[in-house]
Parts: C-alpha cells; structure tokens; sequence
C-alpha cells in the first residue's frame, strides 16, 4: 500500500496535475446537475467545502491518475433548512440486495 500525501489547496493549485484533477471534479458536478445556485438569504447556513486529494496507483506502483474531491463541510446543516437531497457516491451492498430482492418479489 502507497502513502498518500494530501496536498493542501495553496500547494496543489500550482500544480498542473491537480488543477486538471479539480476541474474534472467540477465539470462532473456540473454535467449531474448536482448543484442549484440560489440568492443568499440572512437566515440562510453557508455551508464551507474542502478539497480532498488523492494519487491512485497502477499494481506495479506507477502513479494511474490523480484525483480530487470536492467535500461540503455540512455538519451544521439541517434537514429541510439548508437542504432537502443527499447524494452519496458509494452504493452499499446491502441497498442493491435490496432493490434486487423488490425486483424478484414484484417480477
């Protein structure tokens, strides 16, 4: 298993390779119509975000890409105030049981 070093913002701005791993992060944001930009409001709860930043690894120890994600600092949010989705990148195994298990019940 490689080390990874995470870079801060200030660092890996300089670098060509993480501005191309951010701007992928972005455009795929834009293209799922993650976001939706609203006017801000005083009763409103900015929510802050931090860059994640991660080198993967062929097998044979090559650097295969790098990638940066995009995370909202959220844990002062409440639900139906400051949002009303969530959106997770990972299905667990027992969700696709799930919707499979409904599938073969209603044919």
């Amino acid at each position: 298993m490689k080390l990874v070093i995470l870079h801060p913002f200030s660092k890996a701005i300089k670098q060509s390779t993480w501005r191309h791993a951010m701007v992928e992060e972005f455009n795929a944001f834009l293209e799922n119509d993650t976001w939706e930009l609203v006017p801000h409001t005083p009763s409103m709860n900015v929510v802050g975000c931090k860059w994640i930043y991660k080198t993967k690894y062929a097998l044979d120890g090559s650097i295969e890409h790098h990638m940066a994600r995009l995370m909202a600092l959220g844990n002062h949010q409440q639900l139906g105030i400051d949002y009303h989705e969530t959106f997770s990148l990972i299905v667990k195994a027992s969700t696709i049981r799930l919707i499979l298990s409904i599938a073969i019940t209603c044919n």
